[in-house]
């Protein structure tokens, strides 16, 4: 009778046994399924980042391929002297064409040829430039030039106020086409400031660590 029980007993923990060792061999074989996917999945994203153009849905006009280049610029925007912080997560990585990255609110990193500081703007939903107030062509030159949040708010040329953009210490009358180069310093600035203030901000864009 003892024999008799010792052999059930036996029996039942070789089948249990049994039993942990197969459940085992399913979930390691479901767990290599599952990584095999993922880095099917990684590897396919990758390839078409690497490969993607401007022939590709959502790309920005005249854009060359999707890591074909690789450059960075360093960008300072002050409205009424207040920096506009670009390193909160709404303006992280908008676009995988040029974008800041990594909490920097300062870096731009261009990662195609032809992508303009335009599309930049646009993908974080922020308007610079001129506003077209006039319906004739002729006159769009004379639109004012604005700076205009997400939330609506605009700073716009006025008669007591400018908004004023630099490019390596050049005034230029508009960056919306501008394609940034490596090692760019770009300002952007709203208010009536005096010649020595525009001074100070073109020397703090000059300090940012450009990181890339």
């Amino acid at each position: 009778m003892g024999r008799r029980v010792r052999d059930e007993r036996r029996e039942k923990r070789e089948d249990y046994a049994a039993k942990i060792s197969k459940s085992k061999r399913k979930t390691n074989l479901m767990a290599a399924g599952i990584l095999a996917v993922l880095v099917l999945i990684v590897g396919y994203t990758g390839y078409l980042f690497m490969t993607m153009d401007a022939s590709a849905p959502g790309a920005p006009p005249g854009a060359g391929k999707l890591g074909g280049e690789h450059e960075h610029a360093s960008l300072l925007v002050r409205i009424f002297g207040d920096k506009f912080d670009f390193s909160v997560p709404s303006y992280q990585i908008k676009s995988s064409w040029i974008h800041f990255e990594e909490s920097d609110g300062t870096t731009i990193h261009r990662h195609a040829s032809g992508v303009t500081l335009g599309y930049l703007f646009d993908s974080l939903n922020i308007d610079v430039g001129q506003v077209d107030l006039n319906p004739l062509k002729e006159m769009q030159d004379l639109a004012p030039k604005c700076f205009i949040f997400p939330d609506g708010r605009q700073f716009c040329d006025n008669e007591d106020y400018r908004l004023k953009f630099y490019i390596n210490h050049v005034e230029q009358q508009s960056i919306y086409n501008y394609v940034l180069e490596d090692g760019d310093r770009i300002l952007i600035t709203y208010g009536n400031e005096t010649p020595e203030q525009i001074e100070e901000q073109l020397i703090e864009v000059d300090s940012q660590i450009i990181k890339g």
